[in-house]
């Protein structure tokens, strides 16, 4: 049994690595960089988070890693979901929970993270993610 819960959190943190390596490569940030792309997934997936209707944010993070799984749910307050953040508000939200500055700002860090994220769960589940926010939203999470 220990053997397996260790396996367990070996996988997670691998995929969890893999992800934050994804936005660092994106970017062309070093590893020593590690802190900006965590600041950059949590800032994305917190907003989304938000944003999405309470069985929607079940289902997402379902598929998340484990350890991504906690980052996304850490803080969240389901009695206020979801919050009707229109392209600028969610625009402004993650440029406000991400306190760095890189080329393109903050919607090149919605477009990043989301690109990670589409290539770590199902095509259906995020096609469902992207058909619950506004178009033009939309268009910023799945061009």
């Amino acid at each position: 049994m220990a053997t397996a819960q260790l396996t367990a959190i070996d996988s997670t943190v691998d995929k969890t690595n893999r992800m934050l390596t994804e936005i660092e490569h994106e970017f062309g940030w070093p590893a020593e960089r590690r802190h900006q792309s965590y600041s950059a997934l949590a800032a994305v997936l917190h907003a989304l988070r938000d944003r999405l209707p309470l069985a929607e944010v079940v289902h997402l993070g379902a598929q998340l890693p484990m350890l991504v799984r906690g980052l996304y749910y850490d803080g969240w307050d389901p009695t206020s979901a979801p919050a009707k953040l229109d392209r600028s508000e969610f625009v402004g939200r993650v440029r406000r929970d991400f306190r760095f500055d890189v080329d393109g700002g903050a919607e090149q860090v919605i477009r990043t993270v989301a690109d990670v994220l589409r290539r770590h769960v199902s095509a259906g589940q995020w096609q469902d993610v992207a058909a619950t926010v506004p178009a033009d939203l939309r268009n910023l999470l799945d061009p």
